[in-house]
């Protein structure tokens, strides 16, 4: 980050930072490898970023992480998943108070389900991923899953100075789920 922005001759004006690795696994089938890879990876990367971020943010900066709606569901394939990006909302909520007296705003994106090849990865075949499709879009209230587009319009948002009276929120992208 630090090359880019002494490129740039000042500093950056937003930070995104997403990390997420999953697979279907119930408490019972939970390891301690994997619990430890998916912590480390989804939690642990998070913040070792945003520490690193403050001396290159510029004042009113936006700094954005990425959630999920299952950090409140509750699916019991998603355990360790949900109490991760439960622990990215919290960061992000911290980090909104620690920086807001230089204007920085810390906020969490909380999309739903995706229509990304992510997603569909998460399925053994197609077969499965088509089921797996038909579940989640009769879960979404809007009855239809997400495109890639209308998250990152709300990144842009959040990125942009119209949210400039927002720290510390969650903006959920996830066509009703969990709002309704």
């Amino acid at each position: 980050m630090e090359l880019v922005a002494a490129d740039r001759g000042r500093g950056l004006d937003v930070l995104f930072a997403n990390a997420a690795i999953t697979e279907f696994a119930t408490l019972e089938q939970v390891t301690e490898e994997h619990f430890d890879a998916h912590f480390g990876i989804n939690v642990r990367g998070l913040p070792f970023t945003v520490q690193k971020a403050p001396p290159l943010l510029d004042h009113g900066a936006s700094i954005i992480l990425n959630g999920s709606t299952d950090a409140e569901a509750g699916d019991e394939a998603f355990g360790v998943y949900a109490a991760r990006k439960a622990a990215v909302r919290s960061f992000s909520r911290t980090r909104a108070g620690k920086l807001k007296g230089r204007g920085i705003r810390a906020n969490t994106i909380t999309p739903g389900p995706t229509d990304t090849p992510g997603m569909w990865g998460l399925a053994p075949d197609a077969e499965q991923a088509a089921d797996l499709r038909r579940q989640m879009e009769s879960e979404v209230p809007l009855g239809r899953l997400a495109h890639p587009a209308e998250n990152a319009a709300a990144v842009a948002f959040l990125a942009s100075g119209q949210s400039g009276f927002i720290p510390g929120s969650s903006l959920d992208i996830d066509g009703g789920l969990n709002q309704m």
